[in-house]
């Protein structure tokens, strides 16, 4: 179940605006992209080198390094995978990562001249804006590609299969889409929700 802390976004009850168009009210909460560099690293050293880096191998297996502009986070691991999470878009986490990789080189660490970097999530919010019915909405997409359980987390759980992506609804209207891997996914993601809502008569 994907906890409703996750998310990072703000899912509570509002007084709605006239939407138009629900896809004009998406905004990307976080963008997670992973990289490598070419040498096992001597973490301890990276650390100690790094100001403001935190390391401590009982909590967590890697060095975390938080880049101020553009906000960001760095997770370093031994093996040279570096994951960048915390930033607010595609480029700024781009960004933030050629800000670790300079860093990493000048403390002597083999960074390729242009490393490969894969978005691995885009966390996006938005607002269809009207209150949902979610349990007509879980028997009307059907068991197979929902998860409800309002006793244990108050949004429903929708996974798409065109884009690949996991859509949480909320009884506010509110929506968070999680898994993609291009803004547009988010996009593509709120056209299918309201066509499959509006055909199910569960919207406008």
């Amino acid at each position: 179940m994907i906890a409703l802390h996750w998310t990072g976004c703000d899912l509570s009850m509002s007084d709605h605006e006239e939407i138009n168009d629900p896809k004009e009210t998406l905004e990307i909460q976080n963008v997670v992209a992973s990289t490598v560099v070419s040498q096992e690293l001597n973490l301890e050293s990276v650390a100690m080198d790094l100001e403001g880096a935190d390391f401590d191998r009982d909590k967590f297996p890697g060095v975390v390094y938080r880049v101020q502009d553009p906000h960001a986070v760095a997770l370093i691991f031994r093996s040279g995978k570096i994951v960048c999470t915390g930033a607010g878009s595609v480029p700024a986490v781009h960004e933030a990562l050629e800000i670790v990789f300079e860093t990493l080189s000048d403390l002597g660490i083999d960074v390729s001249e242009n490393p490969n970097t894969e978005v691995q999530n885009i966390v996006t919010s938005g607002d269809l804006g009207e209150r949902l019915n979610l349990n007509a909405i879980a028997i009307g997409l059907g068991l197979e590609d929902v998860e409800y359980e309002p006793e244990q987390f108050p949004g429903l759980v929708y996974r798409l299969d065109e884009p690949d992506v996991v859509a949480l609804l909320f009884g506010t209207g509110k929506t968070v889409i999680v898994g993609g891997k291009v803004p547009a996914d988010a996009e593509a993601a709120t056209e299918v929700i309201v066509s499959k809502l509006t055909d199910l008569g569960l919207f406008r």
